[in-house]
């Protein structure tokens, strides 16, 4: 299946998972618009497109993986965006919750630490049009110190802590949504940043792969 009949079989396949989002109970209609008309199918290996709109992780290569939509999904809506913010998105990964953000706020600053992958998702979202994205190539875990504050950071990789320089890069009230724990177990935090310390909800349980760095896991341990 190729050109006009694969992409109706795909538009097809969106409006599902939407429904599959709503059947669980997820009903932010911006988020739900923007994942509906979000093409992942560009941003997984050709191989596993037939299962780009099912709700699950899928491999990406170099160890890593795109979010399952649900999880994407609930990150975003924790972030709580409008149309004006800048966001900090640590780990670029396949860029499918680059392309998220993007339609939801002003502009992302994306940071991954595999260049193969920071390049390749460039490329993918220059060719869907989005021009709001700074892209950089490091250790995210240190942020991205040159464009502060943000309003939100998110964070698509597990730390088995709240890295500061994140933290210290927020603006006042703004939020960062990550993953915290060790390697079996995580919890799905949102970080609000408030004086005299910051305000900590837990979003549930969830699996990512490990935030490398030198504020995360030990750059020791990766794996590409």
């Amino acid at each position: 299946m190729s050109g006009e009949p694969q992409q109706c079989e795909f538009q097809t396949q969106r409006a599902n998972l939407r429904r599959q989002l709503k059947a669980r109970r997820f009903h932010n209609l911006r988020v739900l618009d923007v994942i509906e008309r979000t093409r992942r199918d560009r941003f997984v290996p050709e191989e596993l497109q037939s299962k780009a709109y099912d709700d699950t992780a899928l491999p990406i290569g170099h160890n890593q993986t795109i979010s399952q939509p649900y999880i994407v999904a609930l990150m975003t809506e924790a972030i709580v965006l409008g149309r004006h913010e800048t966001v900090l998105e640590i780990g670029t990964g396949s860029g499918y919750q680059t392309a998220i953000l993007a339609q939801l706020c002003r502009s992302v600053v994306t940071v991954e630490r595999i260049s193969e992958l920071s390049r390749a998702a460039e490329g993918v979202l220059a060719s869907l049009g989005f021009r709001n994205i700074e892209f950089r190539i490091g250790d995210g875990t240190l942020g991205c110190p040159e464009r502060e504050p943000y309003d939100g950071i998110l964070v698509t990789a597990a730390s088995p802590h709240m890295p500061e320089p994140l933290y210290d890069q927020l603006n006042m009230d703004g939020r960062m949504v990550i993953p915290v724990g060790d390697e079996s177990v995580q919890t799905l935090k949102v970080i609000e940043k408030r004086e005299p310390k910051p305000k900590v909800t837990d979003l549930g349980g969830c699996r990512f792969v490990k935030l490398i760095g030198k504020t995360g896991w030990p750059i020791s341990e990766a794996v590409e």
